[in-house]
């Protein structure tokens, strides 16, 4: 009798959780009226889906999960580690790798990290990339997608100065 799974059967379900705790973070972003619980287990999948991606996932699927962690850790008020998640994916998206909607979703973190910490001058370059970016995304439910959530975000953000 085997007692440990084989490698293949690691890989799929290491894809599966990664996908599923990824899928379940964002619909977490998304609820009007998160409980404290509800916040838990947002970051909590966030980081279990990094943690998957880290051992299946490609660089795009690592940097496709920092967007999830810079998004979360956003929207929970944590803005130098939303920032730090977002920087990282906005270079990996900068050198070209990754979808058209990518490079979108990096600017909108990069956006929602510099609102979180009340940098509007930050938050004014990223909003405006992630506007521009997000216009220029080909395909139309992409694109559809996208816009929801800049729409999420704050457009603005009052100096801090």
């Amino acid at each position: 009798m085997e007692t440990e799974p084989q490698q293949e059967t690691i890989a799929v379900w290491q894809r599966w959780f990664a996908v599923e705790c990824n899928n379940r973070a964002w619909k977490l972003t998304t609820e009007p009226q998160r409980s404290a619980n509800d916040d838990r287990e947002m970051l909590d999948a966030a980081h279990a889906a990094s943690f998957h991606w880290g051992k299946i996932g490609t660089d795009v699927n690592r940097a496709r999960a920092d967007v999830t962690l810079a998004h979360v850790h956003a929207l929970l008020g944590n803005g130098a580690q939303a920032l730090a998640y977002a920087q990282a994916c906005l270079v990996f998206f900068e050198a070209g790798n990754g979808e058209d909607w990518d490079l979108a979703f990096a600017h909108l973190e990069m956006a929602l990290a510099a609102a979180t910490l009340g940098d509007a001058a930050l938050h004014a370059a990223h909003y405006s990339a992630a506007q521009q970016a997000g216009a220029a995304i080909d395909d139309a439910e992409d694109r559809e997608v996208f816009l929801a959530e800049l729409a999420r975000i704050p457009d603005r953000v009052a100096s801090s100065a």
